[in-house]
């Protein structure tokens, strides 16, 4: 099974032809998966990966209110933490916020800013259109550096930074960053740096082109990326009426 850990919602999506051949629905297939203990439970993890405590200048955050409407409008980048207390290794991924496909990546055992700049620098290579982009992210050292500005301005593109501590002001990345934690690579402990760069590069590949997004109308990332047409679905937070356009 090339997505193990995928929800109930989503499995019946991609079995729903054979499901219906059996008589099986959609609350049927839930009991099933309940009664057998199939269920996933999400983890939970913490790890601070972001320092905002730092001389560099922190941008304003472009992106609040904006209607997402096209691939390439609204770039987010995210650091997590991806490794074990004896071998700390750190996933940077850069992820479009309308088609939610992953456009760069890098895994390193550093904090430092080239792992944040060398996901970016790919994501560039990978650009498909050449509308006017913003680029979001926290107020992460990674991100405020002189060499990330640059890579940026070089490039023209706007930077966007969240502006305070509600972690849904970067919500999509955090959740992208969170699928391949819970969903690809959960439970695997290696200390070989090449074996989990591997395992990070397959798990996107099958993320972008193969697991249905609900605010995609269950489509995949890659299939969102190669179109301009679809509006995407978002959700509200439980506490404001702020749309969040990660319900993936």
């Amino acid at each position: 099974m090339r997505m193990p850990r995928i929800g109930t919602r989503k499995l019946y999506h991609l079995l729903h032809d054979e499901l219906k051949k059996l008589g099986v629905g959609r609350d049927r297939l839930f009991a099933i998966m309940k009664a057998n203990h199939l269920q996933v439970v999400p983890k939970r993890q913490y790890h601070i990966t972001t320092d905002s405590h730092h001389r560099f200048r922190k941008h304003k955050n472009l992106i609040e209110g904006l209607a997402i409407e096209r691939p390439e409008q609204v770039w987010v980048s995210d650091i997590t933490y991806i490794g074990s207390r004896q071998n700390p290794m750190y996933l940077s991924l850069v992820t479009d916020a309308y088609s939610k496909k992953i456009i760069g990546f890098n895994v390193s055992k550093s904090l430092n800013a080239s792992g944040a700049i060398d996901a970016m620098q790919q994501a560039i290579k990978n650009r498909k259109y050449l509308n006017p982009l913003i680029h979001h992210s926290d107020r992460g050292l990674q991100y405020c550096c002189d060499e990330y500005q640059q890579l940026l301005n070089n490039h023209h593109i706007a930077c966007s930074m969240t502006e305070s501590y509600d972690p849904y002001q970067n919500a999509i990345a955090e959740r992208v960053n969170g699928i391949l934690k819970h969903e690809f690579i959960l439970g695997i402990s290696t200390n070989d740096l090449g074996l989990m760069k591997k395992l990070i590069k397959q798990s996107i590949d099958i993320y972008n082109n193969e697991r249905p997004h609900w605010s995609c109308w269950m489509n995949t990332p890659n299939f969102m990326h190669q179109q301009q047409t679809i509006k995407i679905k978002t959700y509200k937070t439980k506490n404001s009426t702020e749309v969040i356009l990660d319900a993936i």
